[in-house]
């Protein structure tokens, strides 16, 4: 059977909160976000109009570089924007969620709930 799915504002095909006869499938997860420090990036994100590279790496207790490749990822994905300035002669990176950010969080949390749902309702 065919699975519905919709687009991503990333490009990529997600599925829909239910696949085939209303299955719900823990593979179908958006792969993006669902990696812990993607994920906590985004949240914190979500709950803050903006975070420095240091601010989010004390959140996720993460070193320079792990943040850094992570961030960079929902970067190309168009989920945060990084801004990069210098106040005096220190450099400041800081990140925003964009709508298409918060978009693919609801529906990442939408599909978590439906998970959820499906287990307690067995």
């Amino acid at each position: 059977m065919a699975r519905k799915t919709r687009r991503h504002d990333s490009g990529a095909d997600a599925p829909s909160d239910a696949g085939a006869e209303g299955r719900v499938g823990a593979a179908d997860l958006d792969r993006l976000i669902h990696e812990r420090i993607r994920l906590g990036i985004v949240s914190a994100l979500a709950v803050n109009a903006s975070l420095s590279f240091n601010e989010l790496k004390a959140l996720m207790k993460t070193t320079d570089g792990n943040l850094s490749v992570h961030a960079r990822k929902l970067e190309e994905a168009q989920y945060v924007v990084c801004k990069k300035s210098f106040d005096g002669r220190v450099p400041r990176t800081e990140y925003r969620l964009t709508a298409s950010g918060r978009r693919a969080l609801e529906r990442y949390l939408d599909h978590m709930a439906a998970l959820i749902k499906a287990m307690r309702g067995r």
